[in-house]
């Protein structure tokens, strides 16, 4: 049962932060300012932080859906916060090194990782474009 509400509270978190992306008048219509910055350092940490967590407490539920090229026993609590928020930021910003591999539903969550990754920048510059075509 926490493992559902957990999931469902970062899912909650992530849903709202990207939402901010597509309400009106939040962003200011520049396309480089400190504000625009800091907005995405924060929805992208976010959207990291997220998936990551998800990442993890599958792992601690049992489920793997991690796997790195070194052996998967033994490893301990740290060890898979490391490797759980690695994997979620080299999936965000890129397809990653190869090096940690998902397995099962971790697939399916990589591939929602990966488009979110792709989309974020995309939405961005669009809405600043929008918001400026909107104030001339």
């Amino acid at each position: 049962m926490v493992l559902y509400i957990s999931l469902a509270l970062i899912l909650l978190c992530m849903i709202m932060s990207l939402q901010s992306l597509f309400t009106s008048k939040r962003i200011k219509g520049k396309w480089v300012s400190v504000e625009n910055m800091i907005y995405l350092v924060f929805l992208y940490g976010t959207i990291m932080i997220g998936f990551g967590l998800i990442y993890i407490i599958l792992d601690l539920n049992g489920h793997i859906v991690l796997i790195e090229e070194t052996s998967y026993l033994e490893v301990s609590f740290l060890d898979r916060l490391e490797t759980g928020f690695y994997f979620s930021a080299m999936t965000l910003f890129s397809v990653g090194y190869g090096d940690i591999a998902p397995i099962g539903i971790g697939r399916m969550i990589a591939v929602i990782e990966a488009l979110i990754g792709y989309v974020i920048p995309t939405a961005f510059v669009a809405r600043v474009v929008f918001d400026i075509d909107q104030q001339t």
